[in-house]
């Protein structure tokens, strides 16, 4: 379970999160979404412990910045960060090691073979395209094996057949009760996969409802009545 509770962060003065709560039970799909400047980069960030705010996160019920919490909680940034002089395999391998996950060799093998990075896993860090790095990034968050995953716009420079992948593994993950929060503009690519939306708009919740309460109404349709805006005002 992903609990965030009355979290709040501003900038000097400026309010960006204004006491924002929300949990996402395990082995369901949350989706955070809302306009430019809405907040969901900060709440993200905050939840990822890479900010500092007021209020409270928990991870299964452990303070999300505790180590215990931290070694279940997987991670995909907007944008990845690679090391320059690891290759593809020794990302995994720091992890690995990072966290002390279980992981083995094969499920390694696995996870390279199934995201097309088995025969570039001697590749280094500085010789990735930004799609491959995306899917290093995820191999990464993956072999973490988190309660916990949390993805900020995971599927921008992932080709279709890793975002095919990409939606497989959630689903996966979804059936082992892993919580799962997606932040994405991309409304089409997780209109399969969510159980919860989470609506912000000006450092706030907007709305927030189950799958259930959307009564086979298309999420476009969805997000838009709510925020009263454009395609243009979807991405952030």
């Amino acid at each position: 379970m992903l609990e965030v509770q009355e979290l709040t962060k501003k900038y000097g003065k400026n309010l960006a999160v204004d006491h924002v709560s929300f949990a996402i039970p395990d082995g369901k799909v949350g989706i955070l979404l809302g306009p430019n400047g809405a907040g969901k980069s900060t709440i993200i960030k905050s939840i990822a412990g890479l900010l500092r705010y007021e209020g409270g996160v928990g991870i299964q019920k452990m303070p999300a910045r505790s180590l215990e919490a931290k070694r279940i909680f997987g991670y995909v940034p907007e944008m990845p960060a690679m090391f320059e002089a690891l290759t593809v395999r020794e990302h995994i391998e720091y992890i690995r090691r990072a966290y002390n996950s279980g992981i083995t060799d094969e499920e390694v093998d696995a996870l390279l073979k199934r995201f097309e990075l088995d025969d570039k896993q001697d590749k280094l860090g500085n010789e990735l395209s930004k799609g491959m790095m995306q899917k290093v990034s995820i191999c990464c968050a993956l072999a973490v094996k988190p309660k916990v995953l949390m993805l900020d716009e995971p599927m921008v420079g992932l080709d279709p057949a890793a975002i095919k992948e990409l939606k497989e593994v959630v689903l996966e993950l979804k059936e082992q009760g892993v919580t799962i929060l997606i932040s994405t503009h991309m409304l089409e690519m997780v209109k399969d996969l969510w159980d919860i939306m989470i609506i912000m708009e000006k450092g706030k919740i907007e709305a927030a409802f189950p799958r259930e309460q959307a009564q086979n109404e298309d999420i476009e349709e969805l997000f838009f009545k709510i925020t009263g805006g454009g395609e243009e005002k979807c991405k952030d």
